[in-house]
């Protein structure tokens, strides 16, 4: 059920939303980073569990963030890369990431064992 639109609440969700997704952005350029410097540190470590935990809470939720749900409750009827983007592209952001998220595993892989 969509309550009356709070702009308060939506700029509130659309805030801790935009700070996630700028966390989870840094977490994948410090994995591409790390791959091109051969630098594994702490820093790689923590982004690679921020990225493990938004990978589980996307898969959990079927494919969708969990703030899309909060966003809706409050009446903001636009997703969240809806704001950047047109909607039909902006539909498939999750698996694009997933993509760029794994060729960076794929590139950090490739430099550790060549490493070796």
């Amino acid at each position: 059920m969509v309550e009356e639109a709070n702009p308060v609440m939506i700029r509130v969700i659309r805030s801790i939303h935009t700070l996630i997704a700028l966390v989870m952005i840094a977490s994948m350029a410090i994995v591409y980073c790390s791959a091109i410097s051969e630098t594994y540190d702490v820093l790689l470590y923590l982004s690679s569990g921020a990225l493990l935990i938004e990978g589980i809470v996307i898969t959990i939720n079927k494919g969708d963030c969990p703030f899309s749900y909060l966003q809706r409750k409050y009446g903001d009827d636009k997703a969240f890369f809806e704001l950047f983007l047109p909607k039909n592209i902006a539909r498939h952001m999750f698996r694009f990431n997933f993509v760029v998220i794994t060729i960076g595993y794929v590139l950090l892989l490739f430099r550790l064992i060549i490493a070796v």
